[in-house]
């Protein structure tokens, strides 16, 4: 297995912090220098370790916002 490179480009939100230290956040992340995505995942507190998470192109990003706003 390869091993995956990323660079967290921004850092947008932290969503929640549970007892571990481990911050739940959406960042902009470029995987293995590809284009970046918004990118919802935990984070260890060193940003070395994480768990699996989900990737959003900015239209998919885009429309989870749209269906959110319409659950109001």
């Amino acid at each position: 297995m390869s091993e995956i490179n990323f660079k967290i480009v921004k850092n947008i939100a932290i969503l929640s912090t549970n007892k571990s230290g481990w911050t739940k956040e959406l960042n902009l992340v470029s995987w293995n220098n590809a284009e970046p995505k918004y990118d919802i995942r935990e984070w260890s507190p060193e940003h070395d370790k994480m768990s699996k998470g989900i990737t959003l192109t900015k239209e998919e990003l885009d429309r989870l916002i749209e269906s959110i706003d319409n659950l109001k």
